[in-house]
């Protein structure tokens, strides 16, 4: 098993920036990719970006790409989503998961999650 807990999230306005973090424990996978995903009320949770354990590689969705980060910290077993200029249609609940099966953005490849820190970014 794997466990994910986020933090950081938080009321910020439009502009403004904020560092989400997601630290893992348990058993955890070389070939581990840590992903971002959100939703918003009324709307499916969507990719945000994604790392692998080496290299590492990322990927963005094209929504966030030039304004969000992600990075990780392998000897903390931490991932970090550091988003900058940040818009109101950027809020939502923002969550980390966990997967074996490569960079993915689908959300159904991923099997661990955490519990989800709320973003909201007002105008």
């Amino acid at each position: 098993q794997v466990q994910l807990v986020e933090s950081g999230g938080g009321l910020v306005q439009a502009g403004g920036s904020l560092r989400l973090s997601c630290a893992a424990s348990g058993r955890t996978f070389t070939r581990d990719v840590t992903g971002w995903f959100r939703q918003a009320p009324g709307k499916e949770r969507e990719f945000v970006a994604g790392i692998t354990w080496s290299a590492p590689i990322t990927n963005y969705a094209d929504s966030v790409k030039g304004r969000f980060t992600i990075s990780r910290d392998n000897a903390k077993n931490t991932v970090y989503l550091q988003m900058n200029s940040l818009k109101p249609e950027d809020t939502a609940v923002y969550y980390c998961a966990a997967t074996n099966r490569g960079l993915t953005t689908i959300v159904a490849a991923y099997d661990y999650w955490g519990q989800g820190t709320q973003v909201t970014v007002s105008s």
